[in-house]
């Protein structure tokens, strides 16, 4: 019974199902919760490394904009929470590996664990730029790489060879962009920890690659996501905050573009394409603002005029993202193409990444709080 009922929630899990109003701020109660059991560990959500992922993007930001107090407060911060989340993710391993094994296998939900290799990558980055330290960052892109082999692997082999396979309408969402960040975020700490090599070229043909293949990567997911979008119904509950990284998605590529421009002096082969780099580069930036004003409208439709509860889940973090990064991404997009004017957009998108990183922290906590009154031997829910 046990096996069957992971088996059900892997294979449709609750984001592609259609939901009660009552199930909409606890979409992952599909896992079974064994008795004298911690729910909130059986239930962690595998997307959970997207805090770090905002965390670190949002305190970059804020170090490029003059904000060093709280770029400083997020870095510190946001060391705790890495730790503590593969604390919770290596317990849940040991001690629920049923429910993990499910997740990973999951054509749904196998993708969210690549926000552990956009995590360590975006931390590795918080280091090298706030602290200059790039022997723990030169690691973290080690874990980053082996991180992305292992997981790439087992999402695309699940997702082409696991049966029976869902619709399109229901197998694919933003979630599936995250393919892409994992993979640009190799190229941007690779641009940033290549100088402290004996050969730079060698991480930089590494960071070139990367951030090809993650655009060559966007091109093709997009287009999937996109006719999803338009020629089939869009319900409250599937246009889920995941699909921000739709922009996110096209900011990190961004950076990592900026990144490689701002490298060339290590690698003579990047001033040769200096060219191509930097137009498509303003390709992808250009690209994201555009995708900015349709998903704030589809927010304001999902939670203003559906009345869905904006009630805190993690894939909030989804969201926060992409803002931070678009921030960063402009800030250094203008530092390495010499169009100043842009310096305009980071200088307002910093204190909206803010906020929103701020209200989803607020949220956490009090989901946090809330669940550990209901279940105090529960702790972290992580839900």
């Amino acid at each position: 019974m046990l096996r069957a009922q992971l088996r059900a929630a892997a294979l449709l899990p609750a984001e592609a199902r259609p939901l009660k109003a009552t199930e909409r701020a606890a979409p992952d109660d599909s896992y079974p919760k064994p008795k004298g059991s911690p729910s909130g560990l059986v239930t962690l959500f595998p997307g959970y490394f997207a805090l770090v992922m905002a965390t670190g993007i949002v305190s970059i930001a804020s170090h490029f904009e003059g904000l060093e107090p709280i770029a400083r407060a997020l870095l510190w911060a946001n060391v705790l929470f890495y730790v503590v989340l593969w604390a919770l993710t290596l317990a849940r391993l040991a001690l629920h590996r049923a429910a993990f094994v499910a997740d990973l296998t999951s054509h749904a939900r196998s993708v969210l664990f690549l926000t552990m290799v956009a995590g360590t990558c975006v931390l590795g980055s918080q280091l090298v730029i706030l602290t200059g330290g790039t022997e723990t960052a030169r690691a973290l892109w080690f874990v980053g790489i082996a991180l992305w082999i292992l997981l790439t692997s087992v999402f695309f082999s699940v997702a082409t060879l696991r049966e029976p396979k869902p619709p399109l309408e229901q197998g694919i969402n933003g979630a599936w962009l995250l393919v892409v960040v994992s993979t640009e975020s190799i190229a941007v700490l690779g641009c940033l920890v290549a100088p402290t090599f004996a050969s730079p070229a060698h991480a930089l043909f590494v960071a070139l690659w990367a951030y090809c293949v993650g655009a060559m990567l966007y091109i093709l997911l997009i287009a999937l996501i996109l006719y999803r979008w338009m020629f089939f119904p869009l319900t409250p509950d599937t246009l889920t905050p995941s699909y921000w990284i739709n922009m996110g998605a096209l900011a990190i590529t961004t950076l990592a573009g900026a990144r490689l421009i701002l490298a060339a002096p290590h690698w003579p082969f990047l001033a040769e394409i200096a060219p191509f780099l930097k137009g498509f580069t303003l390709f992808f930036w250009a690209s994201g603002a555009w995708w900015i004003p349709l998903l704030v409208i589809a927010g304001v439709w999902r939670h203003g005029i559906q009345r869905v509860p904006l009630t805190y889940h993690p894939q909030y973090w989804s969201l926060v993202f992409p803002l931070g990064m678009f921030t960063a991404a402009t800030f250094q997009l203008a530092r390495a193409t010499g169009i100043g004017f842009l310096a305009v957009v980071p200088d307002v998108f910093v204190w909206i990444a803010l906020g929103a990183w701020t209200i989803c922290f607020v949220g956490m906590l009090r989901d946090v709080a809330g669940r550990a009154r209901r279940t105090p031997a529960a702790g972290f829910t992580g839900r």
